[in-house]
C-alpha cells in the first residue's frame, strides 16, 4: 500500500513538465502578500519584513507525508530560525480546516496561510495543476481536492522554499519539482 502510494504521489513530478512553473529566482523581488493564518489573523509579508527576514515554505497539504516532514522539522527547529531574527510562514492551497488537521499531524506553531484563489503561489510561479486521471487516482487514496482545497481545486505548488531578507529581496530559494526532495534546516540557518 505505502509503495503504491508513493507511486501515485510521484505522478505530479511527470506533470510537471507540462505545467512547467519555474518559480522566483534569487535576487528577485518578492511579491508582496497579505492572507489569513489558521487562526484567520491578517499575515502581511510587508509587515513580517518589518521585524526580519522572512522564510517562505509552500506545501501541498495535509495528506502528503513529505510536507509533514518537511514542517515538523521546521518546527522543531523554530528557535534556531528565530534566534537568526527571521521569521517562518507556511503557504497552502488547502482550506482552513484542513490546516488544522496539517497542524495536528506537524505541532506547527508558526503562521500557515490559505492561499485562497492562488495568488501567493501563482505570484511566485510555483503552481501546477493535475490532470483528470492523476484526480482520479488521487481519490482513490482518499484525496479530494475539491474536498481540500476548495475554490482552488487541484493546484498544488511545487514544495519550494524562499528566504526573503529586510529589503524585500529572494537570497535563498530551493526549487525542485521532486517533492520529495527538501532543502535542510541547516541550509536554511546558513542562509540567514
Amino acid at each position: 500500500m505505502k509503495l503504491l502510494l508513493t507511486s501515485i504521489l510521484l505522478i505530479p513530478i511527470f506533470l510537471f513538465a507540462q505545467n512547467n512553473p519555474q518559480g522566483l529566482k534569487v535576487l528577485e523581488r518578492a511579491p508582496l502578500f497579505v492572507a489569513q493564518d489558521q487562526y484567520g489573523k491578517s499575515i502581511s509579508l510587508k509587515d513580517q519584513l518589518l521585524h526580519g527576514s522572512v522564510v517562505i515554505v509552500f506545501y501541498r497539504g495535509q495528506w502528503c507525508p513529505y510536507c509533514n516532514k518537511q514542517l515538523s522539522k521546521l518546527e522543531d527547529s523554530l528557535g534556531l530560525i528565530k534566534s537568526k531574527g527571521a521569521i517562518l510562514l507556511a503557504i497552502t492551497p488547502e482550506k482552513p480546516e484542513n490546516i488544522s488537521k496539517t497542524i495536528a499531524k506537524t505541532k506547527a506553531s508558526y503562521p500557515i496561510l490559505f492561499d485562497e484563489g492562488l495568488k501567493i503561489m501563482k505570484s511566485y510561479d510555483v503552481t501546477f495543476g493535475l490532470d483528470s486521471n492523476t484526480i482520479a487516482r488521487y481519490k482513490k487514496f482518499g484525496i479530494d481536492f475539491e474536498s481540500s482545497n476548495g475554490i482552488n481545486g487541484a493546484k498544488l505548488p511545487v514544495p519550494a522554499l524562499y528566504i526573503i531578507n529586510q529589503k524585500g529581496i529572494i537570497i535563498f530559494r530551493h526549487f525542485d519539482p521532486d517533492y520529495t526532495k527538501r532543502v535542510s534546516v541547516k541550509e536554511i540557518l546558513s542562509h540567514l
